[in-house]
């Protein structure tokens, strides 16, 4: 369905043709001084010069031979040049009606389909999940729903870190310690042992050496060592499912460095055909720098000396096998920004091998990092790396204290709202904000019950369920909007007839923001709605009917954006 925006610029585009101008200065936006009008148009300024008018009599032309439309209630120009609009109130509950009947609740959907590969989440086997995957997992997971809230194909792969180096250490320090008599492996040893191997490294040649050597064997598919090498990505991959479960963040696919690493030799074939393999000190590199760069690019390694695959190799040959199964329009990586350098080397080598056409999009999401209230990367008390699972144990647990003394839920209903209000609470406080920005993880005002928080937006859906359990079966059998019977109520009706819009907003801007505004937007404008007008009371049932269906609305639209945000709401709070 199309947005009230676009429909309302058809109308004004038609008034400037007759008026003897382009259609394109057509384009109605939403207003924003509200208290003046709810949509303008700006066309007039920029055709002020080209015909040598005054803006204001170019809007008044306009406004002129501007046919009645049921649409617009009122019209009028204002200086310098302004077209403002207010709607008819018909209008607006005949196309809220359509919201509620629209199986896209309102999402323009898009006129044709756009395939994005999302790389997100970046688990390490032999590795738990920390604070540090947090912001990428949801991130992420929020950009797939929106991508698919708009009509388009999104394609998820959590590109699991199960190559390189630090199979080598893992495999290396199982080696020394066991010998060929390895024990069942567990996660818990997998977590301890990687830390150590890695410190080790740092300070043992020989050690390192040794990693390196069987890095280079696992690559060349050495039957032992791959066989403990799978054993260790089943059991990481296990773990890791858990803890991305608990984040209601799932991935279409499970592909690994390793799958990647598959792909080198075409790439490597490739590279050779197009001549941009260098010799530099016995690697293989791509030069990629180029004249107008403010600073140092180095070229991409993609053979190290010692006939190993480069940190970045992997990557490379990746677009391969996502251009071969995908063919995708546009792949974005959502990864921290100190990956920055890399990905710049990896798309200006992928550019220049013509792994993909020229209009392929290859994006970089580079977000901050999560910190304390004091603007320090977050860690344990013990000033440790913090688990994922350990945090989200933390914040499950601070929500069900404060739910203790309610006698409205048993103990199972408790744990379970518990777990999906403090998912919500950390969700929402980070998606609320630019992902290029650093987190400021502060559980007290994520957990707080008014303001823009995850758990306030729960709370009126909880709002919401209370008023629909207290009226009989009978009152919500039709399910109508009447009419408008106050300012608040328009506001609202507003407000939901325009969210479609931020979620195509969203998808243009690749920022899940946009979706968390509008969320607290609607759910602000029903919290006055439901003030001002009561409604389980209200005895005239045409009206009674009317706000009925609008609180199933709200309810509707704002689950929808608290689905593409990746949060649960709960029956009750």
């Amino acid at each position: 369905m199309k947005s009230i925006t676009d429909q309302l610029s058809e109308i004004l585009g038609n008034a400037f043709t007759k008026a003897g101008y382009e259609a394109k200065y057509g384009q109605a936006v939403i207003s924003g001084r509200p208290d003046l009008c709810q949509f303008q148009c700006n066309g007039a300024l920029p055709n002020a010069k080209l015909f040598k008018k005054s803006p204001m009599v170019i809007a008044n032309e306009v406004v002129s031979v501007l046919a009645d439309d049921e649409m617009i209630e009122k019209v009028e120009v204002a200086a310098p040049g302004f077209i403002n609009i207010i709607l008819s109130d018909e209008f607006l509950v005949s196309y809220l009606t359509q919201v509620f009947n629209d199986s896209h609740l309102g999402i323009p959907q898009a006129e044709h389909n756009e395939v994005v590969v999302l790389d997100y989440g970046n688990p390490n086997v032999a590795k738990p999940l920390h604070v540090g995957h947090l912001r990428s997992t949801i991130i992420g997971e929020s950009l797939k729903r929106i991508i698919m809230a708009t009509g388009r194909t999104a394609i998820g792969d959590v590109h699991l870190g199960d190559w390189g180096l630090p199979m080598g250490l893992v495999l290396a320090e199982l080696d020394e310690r066991y010998g060929t008599d390895i024990p069942t492996l567990t996660t818990d040893m997998l977590n301890e042992i990687y830390p150590f191997a890695s410190k080790k490294s740092k300070i043992d040649e020989s050690f390192l050496e040794k990693a390196r050597t069987f890095t280079a064997q696992l690559q060349k598919k050495d039957p032992y060592l791959t066989e403990i090498w799978k054993k260790m990505i089943q059991l990481s991959v296990d773990d890791i499912r858990i803890t991305f479960d608990r984040l209601n963040a799932t991935f279409d696919y499970w592909y690994g460095e390793s799958d990647s690493s598959n792909y080198v030799p075409e790439l490597l074939n490739i590279l050779r055909d197009k001549e941009l393999l260098t010799n530099s000190e016995g690697a293989q590199v791509v030069m990629i720098a180029e004249d107008d760069d403010k600073s140092t690019i180095p070229p991409v390694i993609i053979i190290k000396s010692n006939g190993s695959e480069g940190y970045a190799t992997t990557d490379v040959a990746t677009i391969i096998q996502r251009q071969r199964d995908f063919n995708p329009d546009k792949i974005w990586y959502v990864v921290d920004h100190r990956q920055n350098l890399h990905f710049t080397q990896v798309f200006r080598a992928a550019r220049k091998a013509e792994l993909v056409p020229h209009n392929t999009e290859l994006t970089h999401l580079c977000f901050g990092t999560v910190n304390g209230k004091d603007g320090k990367p977050f860690k344990t008390r013990d000033g440790g790396v913090m688990q994922l699972s350990e945090l989200l144990d933390s914040v499950t647990e601070y929500a069900y204290q404060k739910m203790r003394t309610s006698n409205v839920f048993d103990e199972h209903e408790r744990r379970e709202n518990a777990e999906k209000i403090g998912v919500a609470a950390i969700k929402f406080g980070d998606l609320i904000n630019h992902y290029s920005k650093d987190c400021i993880f502060d559980i007290d005002k994520f957990m707080a019950s008014e303001g823009k928080t995850g758990v306030y937006l729960l709370y009126v859906i909880a709002r919401i369920n209370s008023i629909l359990r207290k009226i009989p079966t009978v009152e919500l059998l039709e399910k109508k909007i009447n009419g408008i019977y106050s300012d608040s109520e328009r506001d609202l009706i507003m407000v939901l007839s325009l969210s479609g819009i931020a979620f195509v907003n969203a998808y243009n801007e690749k920022a899940p923001n946009i979706v968390c505004e509008n969320a607290y937007k609607i759910a602000v404008a029903f919290s006055k709605f439901y003030q001002e007008n009561h409604i389980i009371n209200e005895e005239n049932m045409e009206k009674k009917q009317s706000w009925l269906t609008l609180c199933e609305i709200t309810k509707r639209v704002l689950e929808k954006h608290l689905y593409v945000l990746g949060i649960e709401s709960v029956e009750r709070m």
